[in-house]
């Protein structure tokens, strides 16, 4: 997408360039249960854990760093799923996310962004899920 600007130094007329956000999601697993997030902000409903990509950070970073602060846990073999790129998928903006799978170790709690951390049942999942959380968790379970 571009948008039409005005350079402040000569009045001509320049393009800016849009671009989507890169995001990280993570399904954690610990004994067959995933962990949802609650999130304390909007959009409000449960969720991956996950988060915004820093600049000067690698995706694998951003997905160990969001864990850690969303729910306390350490991951341990993280790999990655797959990548959700529909530009419909956060009602905020355009965001693309890379989707990792991991186990959890330590003890969970909820954190930074997060009301609470809790574990679910693969097959009792709460509904709906923020996001396009529903679809990259139907994906994972199809994929086992």
């Amino acid at each position: 997408m571009k948008d039409q600007l005005q350079c402040p130094s000569c009045g001509n007329e320049v393009l800016r360039y849009r671009s989507p956000f890169p995001t990280v999601d993570v399904i954690v697993l610990i004994e067959n249960q995933v962990v949802l997030i609650e999130r304390g902000n909007e959009p409000k409903g449960w969720a991956l854990p996950g988060g915004f990509v820093d600049y000067g950070e690698s995706l694998e970073q951003a997905a160990y760093r969001e864990v850690a602060e969303e729910t306390g846990l350490t991951l341990v073999d993280l790999r990655q799923f797959r990548a959700y790129s529909d530009p419909a998928r956060d009602p905020r903006q355009h965001n693309i996310s890379m989707v990792f799978i991991a186990s959890g170790e330590g003890e969970l709690r909820a954190g930074d962004d997060a009301a609470a951390a809790k574990l679910f049942p693969l097959e009792q999942l709460p509904h709906p899920l923020c996001f396009d959380h529903s679809l990259i968790l139907a994906d994972y379970i199809a994929s086992i």
